[in-house]
């Protein structure tokens, strides 16, 4: 075969090394620099004094991060970006280093990836999700996400008359509380494990919801649900679970509503070959690394699921999040 005049091994080499770009971000956010360094200007030798870090090693690194676009260099003195002082220094109100952090605690699956395509088999230390680090980097990480997302997705979807809602799976509530804020006189539940509850109490408080939005602990795949709502809302829940626990929860889902309620499901949805778009595709990787039956769906398998289960008027809404997630909605019959 000749070779295409078009192929660049720059190009190849780049992808290949884009991960030294993740592990000095990683760095930076778990050492927290651009918090350290907020709105002022530090030399590399007073922000090593700062933070008790090597004075040659440092510098490295914040000049790797100017050159990644996210410090600039100002004489001797390192400045924030306003991005990265925005969405990276906990001072911001958007900051999402809980979300890199998760990310950070991914990296080492990742590199056994061959491994786990091989076996079948996850090859993520589940002993490490029991730490106190790794909960809150995740649980966090979530609402993290859902902040960025909600406040779009929340006024695209009609809930108008319905009184309650069940957050299946909810973590933090982060979706529940904005469902709230933009349909005064609605009810919520969040629905999830136990070891959930302070995170989801913390943020609920945070916003002011106590008397708007309540927490039950549970496990949705073993535990009945509470009571019946006019919605459901499943958020990133399926890509956790087996085609068969997925089937399992929309079932349970469904029988929870009253008639004429409303299911929401919002995940990353593949097209229905499964090979775009791209971060569902690779998230379906990172649910093989981390889960036993974990994957991606595709919108014709939600569909199917939904249907199954007895939902009609099943629909994709036009909305599309920042990593190509989407909503499918279905609804009960009345009669």
């Amino acid at each position: 075969m000749d070779k295409p005049e078009t192929v660049n091994p720059g190009n190849l080499l780049a992808l290949s090394g884009a991960y030294w770009q993740t592990c000095a971000l990683h760095a930076g956010v778990k050492l927290d620099l651009f918090s350290a360094i907020g709105r002022e200007g530090f030399t590399g030798q007073a922000l090593a004094e700062k933070l008790e870090l090597d004075a040659r090693a440092l510098p490295m690194l914040l000049n790797a991060l100017c050159a990644m676009g996210f410090l600039i260099k100002k004489g001797d003195d390192y400045v924030n970006t306003p991005e990265a002082y925005t969405l990276l220094s906990k001072a911001s109100p958007d900051y999402i280093g809980h979300m890199v952090m998760h990310h950070h605690h991914l990296v080492e699956s990742w590199a056994n990836l061959d491994r786990a395509v091989t076996t079948g088999e996850p090859v993520r230390n589940h002993a490490d999700r029991d730490s106190d680090e790794y909960r809150e980097s995740f649980l966090m990480g979530m609402f993290n996400i859902a902040m960025a997302t909600a406040p779009q997705l929340v006024p695209t979807i009609d809930i108008n008359g319905r009184k309650t809602l069940l957050d299946l799976g909810g973590g933090p509530g982060t979706y529940a509380i904005h469902f709230c804020m933009e349909n005064p006189g609605l009810r919520a539940m969040v629905f999830d494990l136990p070891t959930t509850r302070p995170f989801a109490e913390q943020t609920i408080a945070r916003f002011g919801q106590e008397d708007n939005v309540a927490f039950a602990g549970g496990d949705f795949l073993k535990d009945p649900i509470p009571g019946t709502h006019d919605v459901v809302w499943l958020s990133h829940i399926l890509h956790g679970e087996s085609p068969n626990d997925c089937r399992k929860i929309v079932n349970k889902a469904v029988s929870a509503l009253n008639p004429g309620g409303m299911i929401i499901i919002h995940d990353f949805i593949l097209d229905n070959d499964k090979t775009n778009p791209l971060f569902p595709a690779l998230f379906s990787l990172n649910m093989l690394l981390g889960t036993h039956g974990g994957q991606a769906y595709s919108e014709a398998e939600i569909f199917s699921m939904l249907e199954d289960a007895g939902a009609g008027e099943i629909r994709r809404t036009p909305f599309r999040g920042p990593t190509d997630s989407g909503v499918i909605t279905g609804v009960v019959p009345t009669g």
